[in-house]
């Protein structure tokens, strides 16, 4: 069967009236977590991992996906209206649709910033569906070498894209590996840090670290700060319809942010970040009116608003076929995956397509959805912005805290919960990145047994490991993924955030 048959089938699974029913509360969900600051889907995603344990695996992951796409979306409106980006992938919407919004033309950025997202979405999406089986084919050949190889790049990714230092994004993966041994050892039976503890015999339960580390210590992170801020939200004057020159001046930088944006998010230490900053620059190197950039550029926000758009569905193509996640939601989404007993990688296309086909074909159902919900409804996203945070924060304790008592009613689990949700806070105060801990925790039981396999299969030969093209291409890859971030902060997006605080002044 050739992809367009897969993808009719992946539609029938998502026109089911209960899958419908996930995307819709997934694309709603990620629209709301997307207008709040601070609130991100990654956040939303490990909320809701307890939730989900007893659901049907396909509507939950739909839901998670949604939650994703929808969170992109709904970074726009703060950062238009109320010139906070909530994610830093949003820094450059902020810059041009706030001045647009400031000059009266909240509208059209808000139309452009929705419409973008949509055809960009729904570019990306259908460039997954054709790129991933291409992706399973070449992973099926790999060994236990290769898989070790596959780990050793998802850690490096994340360790070094995930913050802004390389060192502390090393330093929380390795908080992450050492949680992974905690347990009886794979191989020998023997148990590993249990510390007499019967319940950590079976490990650290990944739900419960990742809630508390993007929940709890959020939470507790905001509680610290104590700061309320006073900006308020600019209304929406006029239509919220574009103007024909403002579709001219659109519609190229739409494709053009998708272009850029989707191989990016596939990429080992890419991102939507990077991807909306190189948009920006792009938009302003091929526009008639660089004059306007800095003052309310359309460009400037329907670029950027595209490729980090693109980027989300670039990211799905090596968390589905790899297994790889580049983004700290698509490491909650592997735990989501795992959680209920289901492996990211070629595998699970030759195992369970319907469920992969009908997580990309929804994919394209939520992208009208989101269409739809996002213009007509801004008025109510806005509102959303009055929450008073204690009550927005005290909601997320509370939901956490009940979410992990259902799934495992155990004191040694609320304690893992405070635990985990302290070290989550000091990891935010002194800025080390949450991601690598999740990664950690999850791939290094992965990456040790892949280890001792390729290392039992070469009678302890450490030279196989470089033996295999594939392997050696991979860990050439993990090494040029701890490099480019190092020079990106340098060289590029250093430069471009220099400009956009030199235009903001």
């Amino acid at each position: 069967m050739g992809t367009f048959d897969f993808l009719l089938q992946g539609l029938a699974v998502a026109l089911d009236p209960m899958i419908l029913l996930y995307a819709l509360v997934g694309v709603t969900l990620g629209t709301a977590v997307g207008v709040l600051p601070g609130i991100g889907p990654a956040l939303t995603v490990a909320l809701l991992l307890p939730v989900t344990y007893g659901l049907d695996p396909a509507g939950s992951l739909i839901m998670f996906a949604g939650i994703y796409y929808g969170g992109m979306y709904g970074g726009s409106t703060t950062s238009i209206l109320l010139n906070t980006p909530g994610e830093s992938a949003s820094i450059v919407t902020a810059l041009e649709g706030n001045k647009m919004a400031r000059a009266g033309r909240g509208g059209p950025a808000l139309a452009t910033a929705a419409i973008g997202s949509f055809v960009a979405g729904l570019l990306a999406t259908i460039a997954l569906a054709l790129i991933a089986p291409t992706v399973v084919k070449l992973a099926l050949v790999f060994g236990p070498r290769e898989y070790f190889a596959l780990m050793v790049l998802a850690f490096v990714t994340v360790s070094a894209a995930f913050g802004d230092s390389t060192l502390r994004g090393l330093t929380s993966l390795f908080i992450g590996l050492a949680l992974a041994v905690v347990g009886i050892d794979q191989l020998t039976g023997q148990a590993r840090l249990s510390f007499g503890v019967p319940q950590l015999l079976d490990g650290i339960e990944v739900t419960t670290l990742a809630v508390a580390l993007f929940a709890v210590g959020e939470a507790l992170f905001v509680a610290g700060r104590g700061m309320h801020r006073d900006d308020e939200a600019i209304a929406v004057k006029g239509s919220l319809w574009m103007t024909a020159q403002d579709w001219g001046r659109s519609w190229k930088s739409w494709l053009r942010g998708t272009v850029i944006g989707f191989p990016i998010g596939a990429m080992p230490a890419g991102g939507a970040d990077i991807a909306s900053f190189l948009s920006y620059a792009t938009e302003k190197r091929f526009s008639r009116h660089p004059e306007e950039f800095g003052h309310g550029a359309i460009e400037g926000v329907a670029g950027p608003e595209a490729a980090n758009n693109a980027s989300a569905a670039g990211t799905l193509v090596p968390l589905l076929t790899l297994g790889l996640p580049t983004t700290a939601t698509a490491a909650i989404m592997l735990a989501g995956f795992q959680q209920f007993g289901l492996q990211p990688g070629p595998l699970l296309f030759a195992t369970n397509p319907q469920l992969v086909w009908g997580l990309i074909a929804s994919l394209l159902i939520a992208n009208v959805m989101l269409l739809v919900l996002n213009l007509p409804l801004i008025g109510l996203w806005v509102r959303l912005l009055t929450i008073p945070r204690p009550w927005l924060y005290a909601g997320i304790l509370l939901f956490a805290t009940l979410g992990t008592i259902g799934v495992n009613p155990s004191p040694v689990e609320l304690g893992m919960l405070l635990g985990s949700g302290v070290l989550g806070y000091l990891m935010r105060l002194f800025s080390y990145p949450i991601a690598p801990v999740v990664v950690g925790l999850i791939l290094g039981p992965m990456a040790e047994q892949q280890l001792r396999r390729a290392l039992a299969i070469a009678q302890g030969d450490v030279t196989t490991l470089v033996a295999s093209p594939i392997a050696a291409t991979l860990l050439g890859l993990a090494a040029a993924a701890l490099i480019v971030p190092i020079l990106m902060r340098r060289y590029g997006r250093g430069d471009i955030l220099v400009k956009i605080a030199a235009d903001e002044d």
